[in-house]
């Protein structure tokens, strides 16, 4: 594929993309969305805790790594949108952060999603007495969820991950 190719190509597809609502990100400025991650973030604490034989110190680390894994995975691996019918691929090749807010950085929404898991890094970190391995642990999956929200990495694929074969040419 030339440059010429490729920038028309990045062209028509941000056209696209300008064109329609996108109901995969649009949700994520709703109200209530902000509360119901908190409450996620709750209940994944509160099945933690009930668990047999798992410490306190044990079900914050246990929270922290399930919603950064999770939430690296809904809105940094997975690309394209589950509605093809209404986007017409317009939006295959981006990541749901990068859909958030049509791609304007530092927006409301944005910044809370980056706050959550450094909260949730600080209050695990509290709970866990500051343990050295609960705090690498918790330090390591907060770093790479946040690494992936930084602006320098808006559209940037790592070792071909997210990366999808344009096929039209």
């Amino acid at each position: 594929m030339t440059l010429a190719s490729m920038y028309k190509t990045d062209y028509v597809q941000s056209l696209d993309q300008q064109s329609q609502t996108n109901l995969n990100s649009a949700w994520l400025n709703d109200k209530g969305v902000w509360i119901t991650n908190f409450i996620l973030i709750c209940m994944i604490k509160f099945f933690f805790s009930i668990i047999p034989g798992i410490t306190p110190e044990l079900s914050w680390t246990l929270t922290t790594l399930t919603y950064n894994v999770g939430s690296y995975i809904m809105f940094h691996a997975v690309t394209g949108v589950p509605f093809e019918l209404f986007s017409q691929g317009a939006f295959d090749y981006i990541t749901l952060w990068e859909q958030i807010d049509e791609g304007v950085q530092f927006t409301a929404t944005r910044k809370y999603l980056t706050t959550v898991p450094i909260v949730l890094f600080l209050l695990s970190t509290h709970y866990t007495h500051y343990a050295p391995f609960a705090f690498f642990v918790n330090l390591v999956a907060t770093v790479i969820n946040l690494i992936a929200k930084l602006p320098a990495m808006h559209q940037v694929r790592l070792f071909d991950i997210n990366q999808k074969i344009d096929s039209r040419g």
